[in-house]
């Protein structure tokens, strides 16, 4: 495959899954220690990827769980964050600022915090009880944090009973960074046609709805727009139809995302209407690339990991079409702000 190391990719996804039984034990024990409720605390993309473990168990668990921005809970403080509460601090670099910020708020209030970050040595590395650490680079970071936050939510739900097939979850888990590479080759003769889509407007239009509406935001902000400076209009398939609607049209771009969960009928719902208004409308659907050998359950709650695999095959491409690396920024950590 273009521009791609197999072995890496394998070491860094095989050391997210390699993380499972210490999610398990400290998740497990903050619970039976009298925990009441759980924070997903990221800042920018990484929080993003943290949100389809938020909707599995606020749709499927009775365990409060809660997501919030630590720049704006580092200035108001919550009622639900106590001591009583498990924050989990993702960040690859482990340095973002508003993170760290947050960290010492936390560690005033007492709760427990668990940290999924790249680097050990680092303010989240070091602040963190404990701090998980899986390196990883930019590339492969979406999968990586993806497993660990469906393996903190399948945690939850052991613990709280209501996950009676945890250990075969488990255990499938560990063929899903070669199912990956798997989904990848079968991605990679379509990754440059659908890269070019991508080179041939200035400005697209993304949805999807469930799990895959988190990375459609994702790689829409967070690649196309910090990465590759190209403007783009996120929008989940659920509030299509509420506004961005009118904004397509002959010539307007509009990517959606398709995945194997029970929203899936959402998405569609937004094609069949696309299909009749623009000419530019790209689907991309996990289930024409995820190897069936993986169990339906598995399929629809990594539906976004493997999205993100079949993307980076398009950045790859999409970052020499445009002599754009995807390193390349103006602003972000190269100016005070």
């Amino acid at each position: 495959m273009f521009n791609f190391d197999e072995a890496r990719f394998l070491r860094i996804q095989q050391g997210a899954v390699g993380l499972a039984a210490r999610i398990d034990q400290e998740i497990g024990g903050a619970i039976a220690d009298g925990a009441r409720n759980l924070y997903f605390l990221g800042t920018g993309g990484v929080a993003y990827l943290m949100e389809p473990a938020v909707q599995l168990l606020q749709r499927q668990s009775s365990f409060p769980v809660f997501k919030d921005y630590p720049a704006e809970l580092v200035v108001t403080g919550s009622a639900n964050l106590t001591d009583k509460s498990i924050v989990v601090m993702p960040s690859l670099s482990g340095t973002t600022r508003e993170s760290v910020a947050m960290l010492n708020k936390v560690k005033e209030i007492g709760a427990k915090i668990i940290t999924l970050i790249g680097h050990a040595d680092t303010p989240l590395g070091l602040g963190g009880n404990p701090a998980l650490v899986n390196f990883a680079e930019d590339d492969t970071s979406s999968e990586s944090f993806y497993i660990q936050s469906l393996l903190v939510a399948l945690s939850v739900m052991k613990a709280r009973g209501e996950l009676p097939n945890y250990d075969a979850l488990v255990a499938e888990l560990a063929t899903v960074p070669a199912a990956l590479v798997k989904a990848k080759a079968a991605f990679e003769p379509r990754a440059e046609e659908f890269a070019r889509i991508i080179a041939g407007s200035d400005y697209h239009m993304f949805t999807g709805a469930g799990n895959m509406w988190p990375e459609a935001l994702y790689y829409a902000t967070c690649i196309l727009e910090e990465m590759q400076w190209i403007r783009t209009r996120p929008v989940h398939a659920s509030d299509f139809f509420h506004g961005p609607l009118e904004l397509i049209d002959t010539g307007v771009s509009l990517i959606l995302f398709r995945g194997e969960d029970a929203y899936d009928p959402l998405a569609v719902r937004v094609e069949d209407f696309a299909r009749r208004y623009t000419n530019k409308l790209t689907v991309i659907n996990t289930a024409d690339y995820c190897p069936r050998d993986l169990s339906p359950e598995l399929r629809a709650l990594l539906s976004p990991a493997f999205m993100a695999t079949l993307m980076e095959r398009l950045s790859a491409h999409l970052e020499v079409m445009r002599d754009h690396p995807l390193v390349t920024r103006r602003y972000y950590k190269r100016v005070a702000y």
